[in-house]
């Protein structure tokens, strides 16, 4: 079992120099990987609900650090940990820069990208950042992705597509990681789980949060679907990473009565870990934003510290 974090990079208290103790601690730690939100802008009226809370708005302030300038700066300032997107918005950006900008990290930062991808929920960002329509979101991730493998893998990349299209290129670095660098898809719906079994390296959802809880035996059930949708690809589900992020969303501590996943005590926590494990995840992120960032710092050690050595 591999353990990331997510990085506590959504609020205009938290420094420069703090995100670089954050990762830091956590390399020095063991942690695996950290991941990293994706907002361009957030509107001020959003119409659709948010997914994760009850209430179904969005808990965030606006304030987000642009996704792949963060993994940058922090990659220059550690050796070992790994960089997730997560998730980032497909349709947001051009799909030939984008898969430069990651192929580049990836060769600077000597091959420590991961591209957790989705689809995308809120509609008024799309329509702000021109980008295509957002109903079709789906079509327009699926065919990203198979440009971006495209442009990391082919020595003379060309691709014909409704969204994207190129060809008679020359595109270099290629990703130092082989073959490419590894995609999670995002999401829980019946189509991110035929996008994780058809297209993706990994499948990464959010569980134990109110709305969705995604119990283990959820995990359990949603895997038989996707390795469906592998072998009728022609893939073997095993080498398909299950990457769980449990996040705080919401307040809620309970669920239907009961404990909320991931909150209480280590050994609480542990179980939790170790029932998901059986399940068939392999990846555990947490958030362990706390009010200051020497009170976040503690949590991060108290994770490794006491939850980890009990799984």
């Amino acid at each position: 079992m591999d353990f990331g974090l997510h990085l506590p990079g959504s609020s205009a208290n938290v420094k420069a120099e703090e995100l670089i103790r954050f990762a830091q601690q956590a390399e020095a730690l063991g942690f695996y990987c950290l991941t990293v939100a994706d907002h361009v802008i957030v509107p001020r009226s959003i119409s659709v609900p948010y997914p994760y809370t009850i209430d179904g708005n969005y808990p965030g302030t606006g304030y987000h650090l642009e996704t792949l300038t963060t993994m940058s700066f922090l990659a220059g300032a550690t050796k070992r940990i790994r960089f997730a997107t997560s998730v980032m918005i497909a349709p947001y950006r051009n799909p030939i820069v984008t898969a430069k900008m990651l192929a580049s990290l990836d060769v600077l930062s000597n091959g420590r990208v991961i591209v957790g991808l989705g689809v995308g929920w809120m509609k008024e960002e799309f329509e702000n950042l021109k980008a295509p329509p957002y109903e079709d979101r789906g079509k327009v991730t699926d065919e990203y992705i198979k440009a971006f493998r495209e442009l990391w893998t082919s020595d003379n990349p060309s691709f014909n597509g409704k969204y994207c299209n190129f060809s008679n290129i020359v595109f270099l670095p290629k990703p130092v990681q082989k073959p490419a660098i590894p995609i999670w898809i995002g999401g829980h719906s019946k189509q991110a789980l035929r996008r994780a079994g058809e297209l993706g390296d990994g499948w990464h959802p959010i569980g134990g949060v109110p709305t969705i809880p995604l119990e283990p035996e959820d995990v359990k059930k949603d895997l038989e679907t996707l390795s469906g949708y592998a072998v009728k690809a022609g893939r073997d589900p095993k080498s398909i990473r299950v990457a769980l992020k449990g996040s705080l969303f919401d307040k809620e501590k309970k669920i239907e009565g009961r404990r909320r996943r991931f909150m209480g005590t280590a050994e609480e926590i542990a179980t939790d870990i170790r029932d998901y494990r059986a399940a068939g995840v392999d990846t555990m992120i947490f958030d362990v934003r706390r009010p200051t960032i020497s009170e976040t710092l503690e949590r991060m050690e108290w994770m490794a510290k006491e939850v980890f050595s009990r799984v």
